[in-house]
């Protein structure tokens, strides 16, 4: 019975796959803006379902808050990286705790596990 449980999960668990998002702690530099800073983040697509990933900056509370990038939904194949900058206003720092991906799921993709995962990377 024990065996059969552990089966089980170790089963479920080899299953579940997500995007990975590095570095886990970014740390902000100033941009060539005067006032604003950035970061550089890469993604990697672990999911053959997923295509697109949505960027958002969150408080600690997962208030958002205001930020800059080249896309805000960008498009990372299956085993693809994909690297991005993120602007985040000086007056904005000490609000700003995470910078996170979340996949976008296709609403008509009958394929899909249906999961959206959402990977998060620390500031500070």
């Amino acid at each position: 019975m024990r065996f059969g449980i552990f089966a089980l999960a170790m089963g479920l668990a080899s299953s579940v796959s997500a995007h990975e998002l590095v570095p886990t702690y970014p740390e902000l530099t100033p941009s060539y803006l005067e006032g604003v800073s950035m970061t550089t983040l890469q993604l990697f697509n672990r999911r053959e379902d997923v295509s697109y990933y949505v960027i958002d900056v969150y408080t600690e509370n997962w208030a958002p808050v205001r930020f800059a990038t080249g896309e805000q939904v960008i498009k990372v194949n299956y085993l693809e990286r994909r690297t991005f900058v993120v602007y985040i206003r000086d007056e904005d720092i000490d609000v700003a705790h995470y910078i996170c991906t979340t996949s976008k799921l296709i609403s008509n993709d009958i394929v899909s596990t249906g999961l959206s995962s959402r990977i998060c990377s620390r500031l500070r």
